[in-house]
């Protein structure tokens, strides 16, 4: 009998994270199911992602519980509004997650952020995370590909053509740089640019899609 070792396969449910005193901050995340280690490895990154986000000091670098979170954040709002008592300033946190692609080898989560303190404007924020299918272990972006230099010279066409498409954007196509969110999806990898990363806030995100056809020989994982 000849034996063959099988290829682990993960599925996902939806969790909503909250604290009994929590009214401000909504958060809805995949949660890989099961209590194997990739499963394990997979939650417990994507939580230290969503704690980052919800974190007010950037300097400290502790990664701290989620819900401990949750409530510093309502207790935040509760000190400005008992410190500017006439202000109408509504702070909110919202926190998303989708599963945008899933094979046994690989597997896309994306979680998109927006956060209101008070400023001008909120910010929102879609980070990209790539998870090994088989071990659970995060893929750093510059892992993707077989040649990072390669894959950069291959995609510098599919960016410059999406600035010219885009009459509002004033992007000098030879600052082009790998954004720092690629992803794959259903209809090909994706390159995210988030706010400020290459252009003012007003022109929001850029992104574009480049067809799986096209982008596999640059990639070490195959997308379908």
């Amino acid at each position: 009998m000849a034996s063959c070792s099988e290829e682990k396969t993960i599925t996902f449910s939806e969790e909503s994270i909250t604290t009994p005193e929590n009214t401000i901050v909504d958060i809805n995340i995949p949660q890989a199911v099961g209590d194997n280690e990739v499963a394990l490895q997979i939650n417990t990154i994507l939580k230290q992602h969503v704690s980052a986000s919800l974190q007010f000091n950037q300097e400290d670098q502790r990664i701290n519980a989620i819900e401990d979170q949750i409530n510093s954040f309502n207790t935040e709002y509760t000190n400005f509004k008992n410190q500017f008592p006439e202000s109408a300033q509504e702070w909110e946190a919202q926190i998303d997650g989708e599963v945008m692609y899933e094979t046994p080898e690989l597997i896309s989560i994306s979680l998109t952020s927006y956060t209101n303190t008070g400023g001008a404007h909120g910010i929102l924020v879609i980070t990209f995370l790539n998870f090994n299918g088989q071990t659970g272990e995060l893929i750093e972006t510059n892992k993707l590909f077989d040649d990072q230099d390669e894959f950069y010279e291959f995609a510098k066409p599919y960016f410059n053509e999406e600035i010219s498409n885009k009459k509002d954007l004033v992007v000098d196509s030879e600052s082009f740089v790998l954004p720092q969110n690629i992803g794959y999806s259903a209809d090909g990898l994706i390159l995210l640019y988030n706010t400020y990363e290459i252009a003012p806030y007003a022109a929001g995100i850029t992104e574009f899609i480049i067809p799986f056809n096209d982008a596999n020989s640059y990639l070490k994982f195959d997308g379908f």
